[in-house]
């Protein structure tokens, strides 16, 4: 027989429709005819008179019964000090309903609150899930610097600065202290991202990567927040490479206009300052910034000291241009009649995702049609398809 299995939103809805299935019987149990109303000065005559047998006590009135009659009869309660002991030296046979009335309130406050409680950790979840859940640790990332064409000069100073970010005390006898920040600036497109990852798998670092749009929520005062959690989970797994693409998403500059999107992204860079001021040579983290718009960025926090290095990471040139071709074509077979060379040429201007993407898509215009290999036609279907002139 199959398991039927439920959902935690399952859970609560099914649980919800008991607890109101619950009220709906007691209050229909509880508002059922009881008899005939009787004024209070009635019953007190009558229990006088000593012809009431039975009293049944509820929270808001008196159920009895006279002598020699089968009827019912209820009056008001008038919940006074001493009445259930009134009616028992008066020898009435007493039922007191009340207690079990607050067990039943008890269970339903209990139930309510339940149900409230749920509600509201659900609403705090789903505000704040995603902070919970956010900046994972990569310890690989599994990109090299041989899957990376050209910025060879490059790639030397940033294992250089990676190794003083390893063995920081080695370099501190030296007088020398780890870098905080390198800023990677330029068009898009041309690998600032595959860099930082390679950066971290070659120097056997661990990784945590996260973009400017990540701080960003309709909740004030959570992208400082998730700024403290970055540094705070990357100075837990030190060594460590925080990479934050699209930086002017965060750092942008300052502007003191007053409304409320300024004045969150001011307290965002303010503890950016914080933290990159709070590095010391042992923390072991390094904060690698991608960006489009340098110029944008904030001039306190791109300064020596916060952010030491910048480097620009422009289109490929002729030369990078060759490896990516042969590196994007590694699967693919290309025909004879392309040189590579003059290939390359043709792609002067294009970032590397672009060279990436026409080739990939000569490779679909190649199946699509049969061939067994990429040729020029192929080529040229594939720019005009994606809006590029060659």
């Amino acid at each position: 027989m199959k398991k039927i299995r439920f959902n935690r939103r399952q859970i609560i809805v099914l649980s919800c429709i008991i607890a109101l299935l619950a009220v709906i019987a007691a209050l229909m149990l509880f508002s059922q005819n009881n008899g005939t109303y009787v004024k209070y000065k009635e019953f007190n005559d009558l229990l006088t008179e000593g012809k009431i047998t039975a009293v049944t006590i509820q929270p808001d009135k008196i159920e009895f019964r006279k002598e020699a009659d089968n009827g019912k009869y209820y009056t008001d309660n008038p919940k006074t000090d001493g009445f259930k002991e009134k009616l028992l030296l008066s020898g009435v046979e007493v039922t007191d309903n009340t207690e079990s009335e607050d067990i039943f309130v008890t269970i339903f406050d209990i139930l309510f609150n339940v149900v409230f409680i749920g509600i509201i950790i659900i609403a705090i979840y789903k505000l704040f899930g995603e902070y919970f859940k956010s900046f994972k640790v990569i310890k690989h990332t599994g990109v090299k610097f041989e899957d990376i064409a050209g910025m060879d000069d490059l790639k030397k100073e940033m294992m250089h600065a990676v190794d003083i970010l390893k063995n920081p005390e080695e370099y501190r006898r030296k007088g020398i202290r780890p870098t905080k920040g390198i800023v990677l600036e330029g068009p898009p497109g041309n690998g600032k991202t595959l860099f930082a990852k390679a950066l971290a798998e070659e120097a056997g670092v661990n990784f945590i990567a996260t973009k400017g749009a990540d701080f960003q929520s309709a909740v004030m005062s959570i992208g400082p927040r998730k700024i403290r959690q970055l540094f705070h989970k990357a100075r837990k797994n030190k060594p460590c490479i925080i990479f934050i693409d699209e930086f002017d998403g965060i750092g942008e500059r300052r502007n003191y206009a007053g409304t409320g999107i300024d004045k969150e992204n001011n307290r965002m860079i303010t503890v950016m300052l914080n933290e990159m001021d709070g590095f010391q040579n042992e923390d072991g983290v390094m904060v690698i910034a991608a960006t489009n718009s340098y110029a944008s960025l904030d001039a306190a926090l791109i300064r020596p000291g916060r952010f030491d290095l910048k480097y620009t990471i422009p289109n490929p040139d002729q030369e990078t241009r060759v490896k990516l071709i042969s590196l994007y074509t590694r699967k693919k077979r290309l025909s004879d009649d392309i040189k590579i060379d003059k290939l390359a040429q043709s792609f002067n201007g294009f970032s590397c995702s672009a060279i990436e993407t026409v080739l990939n898509e000569a490779a679909v215009v190649m199946t699509s049609e049969g061939k067994n290999e990429i040729d020029m036609d192929s080529i040229l279907k594939a720019c005009r398809k994606m809006g590029i002139r060659v």
